[in-house]
């Protein structure tokens, strides 16, 4: 899996005080809601009926040991001791205090983790299959190439303010168990008689109420 380097923790520490001087200006009345509100959801908040949610990034469903056990401490610490994995391979938090939000991110970070592009209309976490890398009906791994289109789509500024989400998902196995067929983007990796690497590309699907 991916490791960061210096620039990528440096970009997610600093958003990390980003998010935390406009959660400070929020509650202090000097953000309103509408200004706001596109702030929070470009960190994965969501302000709902009963209680915040924050849905955390987990790149193409790969979690390392030490990030798994951040994430149950983290629940343990500031939501009910569990959270809710997504069909699109995040997880949710469902009742973090708001103001805890910005320590959820710091301590995501120290981890390489943090929850951009997880919320908005914008290009979402890259999904794929399971059982990537291991499954035997894998023709080509589509981890690598999951990692590919989430360097190139995040924080891109022309993917920032779509008219709606967007969401893609690679398969590299002979089951469809990713679902490309149901996301806006889908890739397939497959072979040739001559041993050529190939990508059938699906368009138009979606897992939203509105297209």
């Amino acid at each position: 899996m991916y490791r960061y380097d210096i620039h990528d923790q440096t970009l997610v520490d600093e958003r990390v005080a980003q998010f935390r001087d406009q959660m400070e200006r929020y509650r202090a009345g000097r953000l309103g809601e509408e200004e706001f509100r596109p702030l929070r959801l470009q960190n994965g908040l969501y302000i709902q009926r009963h209680a915040p949610m924050l849905r955390i990034a987990i790149p193409y469903g790969m979690l390392a040991g030490n990030q798994l056990r951040a994430l149950a401490e983290i629940t343990r610490r500031y939501d009910r001791g569990y959270g809710h994995f997504t069909t699109r391979q995040n997880l949710q938090l469902n009742w973090p205090a708001l103001e805890d939000v910005p320590d959820i991110l710091a301590d995501l970070a120290k981890v390489q983790m943090h929850a951009i592009q997880t919320s908005g209309n914008c290009i979402r976490n890259t999904t794929s299959d399971q059982f990537a890398g291991i499954a035997n009906d894998e023709v080509e791994d589509p981890r690598p190439w999951c990692e590919l289109i989430r360097q190139w789509s995040t924080l891109h500024p022309e993917f920032a303010y779509l008219p709606r989400k967007f969401k893609i998902a690679v398969s590299g196995a002979a089951q469809d168990r990713a679902a490309i067929q149901v996301h806006d983007i889908g890739l397939r990796l497959w072979y040739n008689a001559d041993g050529e690497l190939r990508v059938k590309v699906l368009a138009g699907g979606g897992l939203g109420r509105t297209p």
